[in-house]
């Protein structure tokens, strides 16, 4: 049986649903297309915003490249500025790094990695500031903190690889050759980066005693 027997009774009890929620109903479409429309608009400026930090990280990278270095800070800091929330901010500061590692400003490149680290929205891009840092640490002798990097991001780390390499120069600069040879072994099967540098690092190793 139908649970209203005629439509008379259909009508009226429409005619009450609709005086009861029919407000809420048309407030419940007008703000779900706000929604939909609002979201647009927010992907849209995302988009655009993503677009524009984009153009700014490629300016940088050719200043960078050109070795613009007065250009290429304004332009990195601009973008550490403007976009901080998202991953070109990270970006700019390892370019940063690079540029200040030319100039010959350790400081300034520990800084900016060190900055990298603290902003990075993705633990890779933070084992990769780690992973500089720790070669520019080696770089000024400061061995006991670059051991400090390889030791916090190493293990669980996806460039593995790379930072059992770190630990290899770690070795060479505190003239543990057999540790270095191990661990650039090492570093080779686990699949680093630049293997053939590696390789030549081995060759260059004094013979074992």
């Amino acid at each position: 049986m139908d649970l209203y027997e005629t439509d008379e009774e259909k009508v009226e009890a429409l005619k009450k649903w609709w005086k009861e929620n029919g407000l809420s109903v048309v407030a419940g479409v007008v703000i779900g297309l706000g929604a939909v429309f609002g979201w647009r608009q927010w992907v849209g400026y995302q988009d655009s915003r993503g677009q524009a930090a984009s153009a700014a990280f490629e300016q940088l990278l050719a200043s960078a490249d050109a070795g613009k270095t007065d250009a290429a800070r304004k332009q990195a800091k601009a973008i550490q500025a403007q976009y901080r929330s998202t991953a070109y901010a990270t970006l700019a500061s390892l370019v940063s790094a690079r540029v200040e590692v030319g100039a010959g400003n350790t400081q300034g490149a520990k800084a900016a990695l060190q900055e990298a680290m603290k902003g990075a929205p993705d633990p890779a891009l933070a084992d990769i500031a780690a992973l500089r840092l720790a070669r520019v640490l080696i770089a000024s002798g400061d061995l006991a903190a670059a051991q400090d990097l390889v030791d916090q991001h190493g293990k669980a780390s996806s460039f593995a690889g790379d930072f059992t390499a770190v630990q290899g120069d770690i070795a060479v600069a505190q003239g543990r050759t057999t540790d270095a040879r191990r661990a650039y072994e090492a570093a080779i099967a686990a699949g680093a980066a630049d293997p053939e540098l590696l390789q030549l690092k081995l060759e260059n190793l004094p013979p074992a005693s």
